[in-house]
């Protein structure tokens, strides 16, 4: 796959400034109206038809004033709603390249460095790197036929559900969830949770926090695996997520919000088996549920009735736009938890994963605009092992199409190759220096590349 790139946004949305005071009318105002030439009239003069007039301007200017912060209440009410959860996987995702705090283009003579400073690796994790190899795997068992209370499934499963708080040189990133599968240390959580930080803490139930290394985190599956230093911890029994049906109870804990709200339980129903969804470029089939989910569940347990944890939740349904959207959540079933935690564990990647070996992202239009680039996706990086390199393919290419598809974002990329496998070629629409020219290139296996 073609990893992703996200503009740099500090500050995605500022609260708008509240409107200004109508300005006392002189000359000309925003209602249109002009004075006439001569000395403006004071008060003790002004006829009564003068009265009238300014008495009408004002009113005209306040109402303006009115409708103004009306509107931007809306628009500040729909960019509310558009955010993504940050710390839980929004559908809708991200924002289109070009809405970012970076630089205009207009200030770089030349595109790269334009690129350099408008975005970051969205994928990339900082983490002080953990051992594998140590022959600890994620095991599910058979269902319970024990029914337990809402009561006992909290006081079952909540001391092994941890705070994971993100940083990047030292300042609190992110905020999410996890679960200890072993006593031992090892937590399992979403990779969109670590994704950007270059140092996180695990806080336990028990008010201790320690710090994480990755063991592996993996993008298509949204699934990590990280480590903390420590022995004997609670853990959560994983169950079976095939066994589950629509209309089972289901229970989520984890911490919305962040640390004010750590530890919060809702229940529901399972609403759908296998919902296909796709995220980032990425299909994944998923368990749904009614169980509340906020931001900051991303990573912690959905839970059946016997008190075991069929999957991890990930993402939810934030907007419609014009709607408010509730009660629509996913988690990754624990079948496929346990599948790519296990590669995690044993070599801290998942193989057999195709990829051109690229960090790329979606040229944006103002850089589209300013230096006569076209629509396609920027090559940032080109990975060492990749087939793109040997072929060469460089940082500051532009691909415009795929197997002959015109693409404007990575996730695009991801669609067209969806379903090919490790040594499939695909041809490249490659933009350089002025010129357009096609390139053929195999697919590697995503553990192979650098």
């Amino acid at each position: 796959m073609a990893q992703d790139m996200t503009p740099r946004k500090d500050n995605w949305y500022a609260p708008p400034a509240p409107p200004a005071p109508p300005a006392a009318p002189s000359g000309r105002t925003d209602s249109g109206y002009t004075r006439p030439a001569g000395p403006a009239p004071g008060p003790a003069r002004s006829s009564g038809r003068s009265k009238a007039v300014w008495i009408a301007v004002c009113a005209v200017l306040v109402c303006l004033a009115l409708a103004a912060a009306v509107w931007q209440g809306v628009i500040w009410g729909r960019r509310l709603r558009e955010l993504p959860a940050g710390g839980s996987a929004a559908l809708p995702s991200q924002p289109e390249s070009g809405q970012s705090d970076s630089v205009p283009p207009e200030f770089f003579d030349d595109f790269r460095d334009y690129f350099d400073q408008y975005y970051t690796r969205s994928d990339e994790i900082l983490l002080p790197q953990a051992e594998t190899g140590s022959g600890v795997t994620l095991t599910l068992r058979t269902r319970s036929k024990k029914e337990l209370s809402l009561q006992e499934i909290y006081d079952m499963v909540s001391p092994a559900v941890v705070g994971i708080t993100t940083y990047v040189d030292g300042t609190s990133f992110g905020w999410g969830t996890g679960v200890v599968f072993s006593p031992d240390g090892y937590i399992v959580t979403n990779t969109h949770v670590l994704q950007s930080c270059d140092s996180a803490t695990v806080m336990f139930a028990d008010g201790r926090q320690l710090d994480a290394s990755l063991v592996g985190a993996d993008t298509a599956s949204d699934i990590a695996v990280i480590h903390v230093d420590a022995q004997d911890l609670p853990c959560a029994v994983f169950g079976q997520s095939d066994q589950m049906k629509v209309g089972d109870e289901a229970v989520a804990i984890g911490n919305p919000l962040g640390e004010a709200y750590a530890g919060t339980m809702t229940n529901g129903i399972i609403s759908a088996i296998d919902r296909n969804v796709v995220y980032n470029g990425h299909s994944m089939t998923l368990l749904q549920t009614n169980a509340a989910l906020n931001e900051g569940n991303s990573g912690g347990p959905l839970i059946n009735s016997a008190g075991q944890v069929i999957g991890i939740t990930n993402m939810k349904i934030m907007h419609s736009y014009d709607a408010t959207v509730e009660g629509i959540g996913f988690a990754i079933p624990s079948s496929v938890v346990k599948q790519i935690a296990d590669q995690l564990l044993e070599q801290g990647v998942v193989s057999g994963e195709p990829t051109i070996g690229i960090v790329a992202g979606a040229v944006s239009a103002e850089a589209r605009e300013v230096y006569g680039l076209p629509q396609g996706i920027y090559v940032t990086e080109v990975n060492e092992g990749s087939d793109a390199l040997e072929k060469g393919l460089r940082e500051g290419d532009v691909i415009t199409a795929v197997n002959g598809r015109s693409v404007a974002s990575v996730a695009e990329v991801n669609f067209i190759k969806e379903g090919l496998q490790v040594g499939d070629t695909i041809t490249l629409t490659v933009y350089r220096d002025g010129e357009t020219f096609e390139m053929e290139v195999a697919l590697v296996d995503k553990g192979d590349i650098g």
